[in-house]
């Protein structure tokens, strides 16, 4: 379901994101005998299916109109629903290519949380790849196994993950294989990741290098997962933070500067009328307040304002890219944008000479049986 590959057309019993507006995102599964409601009108799902994903789709009343979109790791990360704290695009982008997690890729991760990185992840590994994921509370492995059994991501299902009801940090790392140390990556978002380091010795490589992210939002986190990176014999450690910003593109009017210089005054003129009128109406106000004792009081009907001669005819209401005008092409900083960061710590743990020559032996052994 968030495999490389899309679907072109909606069908019986896929999950969808429902695209309301900037930054509204909801998921659905597609029932034949559900509706979909929304501020915006009713939409049967018999008349979404078979619809073309990315399509516009109006309401029943035609008022208003939604797209659905193809389910991806990233349109997931911005729709799922929060069971924790999660890991947003960016940031997930830093660690894959970090720990230089490709197709194949064996990984562990630990604190599987809302399922935003895990996700990610499975895409990422693809149909060859493994990955092996840890949550230790127990309401919310049960909620993300129906999850990924449902997203056909687990591997009795077809898919490449494997989810343990486990604490790590107490009980350490057990992989449903026999000989699990060759896993390439590690990633941990837990609340003390210097306690489940001392237990990777089992899963990790013996003829090759392993990478870890620590992924933890208070520097004295980072402080202690540095101690025990460097007392479990992990080299390269190095510690990052991402500053995601939303740049929009955007077009704004060229004028020339005595339309400019218009606009200026319009503005201008706009704000002193409207301090003299609030003026006014707190002077009404007080006049009105002296003189409740009286048994007749006088009105003030304001007289409404003759347009000012000074407003130029450029301040009329210009679509955005209207062809009569000439426009320019800027960029605006998306001022709300939905993320979390924290730090990233990375490290790379290689095999001693000892292990190394041993793991080739076994190597050769298994190659000569």
């Amino acid at each position: 379901m968030f495999s490389q590959t899309q679907k072109q057309f909606i069908e019986e019993g896929d999950l969808a994101i429902v695209w309301l507006g900037k930054g509204k995102l909801t998921p659905i599964v597609l029932n034949s005998t559900e509706t979909l409601h929304n501020q915006f009108g009713a939409y049967p799902h018999s008349e979404l299916i078979g619809k073309r994903y990315g399509q516009q789709i109006a309401s029943s009343s035609k008022q208003g109109f939604i797209y659905l979109l193809h389910p991806t790791p990233e349109l997931w990360t911005l729709a799922l629903p929060h069971r924790t704290q999660i890991v947003y695009t960016p940031d997930v982008s830093a660690i894959v290519q970090k720990l230089r997690i490709v197709e194949g890729s064996r990984v562990i991760e630990a604190g599987t949380g809302s399922g935003s990185m895990t996700h990610a992840l499975s895409r990422t590994i693809g149909p060859t790849g493994k990955l092996y994921t840890f949550e230790y509370h127990e309401t919310r492995y049960q909620t993300a196994l129906k999850e990924f059994t449902d997203h056909k991501m687990m591997e009795d299902v077809g898919g490449n993950t494997v989810l343990t009801h486990r604490d790590v940090c107490k009980q350490g790392f057990v992989l449903k294989e026999s000989s699990p140390e060759d896993i390439h990556s590690v990633f941990l978002d837990l609340p003390a990741p210097w306690e489940a380091i001392e237990h990777l010795g089992p899963c990790l490589r013996k003829n090759g290098g392993t990478r870890i992210c620590c992924f933890s939002p208070c520097m004295e986190q980072v402080q202690r997962t540095v101690q025990s990176l460097r007392e479990n014999k992990w080299t390269e450690i190095q510690m990052i933070r991402l500053d995601h910003k939303l740049w929009m593109a955007r077009k704004t009017r060229d004028m020339d500067i005595e339309e400019a210089l218009d606009r200026l005054r319009f503005v201008k003129r706009k704000r002193l009328d409207g301090l003299e009128r609030r003026r006014q109406r707190q002077l009404q106000e007080n006049n009105t307040a002296d003189d409740d004792s009286s048994e007749t009081q006088t009105t003030v009907v304001e007289e409404p304002r003759a347009p000012s001669p000074t407003l130029p005819a450029t301040n009329k209401r210009i679509r955005e890219g209207d062809e009569a005008y000439n426009w320019i092409n800027v960029c605006k900083l998306e001022s709300e944008v939905k993320s979390h960061t924290s730090y990233l710590l990375f490290a790379l743990h290689l095999p001693s000479a000892n292990e190394q020559n041993t793991a080739e032996v076994v190597s050769a052994e298994k190659e000569s049986d």
